[in-house]
């Protein structure tokens, strides 16, 4: 089975860095995910 890249944690702390303001782009960018992912991540 596939291990998870990241955490639980690590996804709500990347949620909440763009609900703090944060550009979703740059979230990305710095967090070498991509934007389809982020929103995925949220839509949970």
């Amino acid at each position: 089975m596939k291990s998870d890249r990241f955490t639980d944690a690590q996804i709500m702390g990347v949620i909440r860095q763009a609900e703090g303001g944060v550009p979703v782009p740059d979230l990305c960018r710095e967090h070498g995910i991509s934007n389809a992912t982020f929103y995925r991540w949220r839509a949970k």
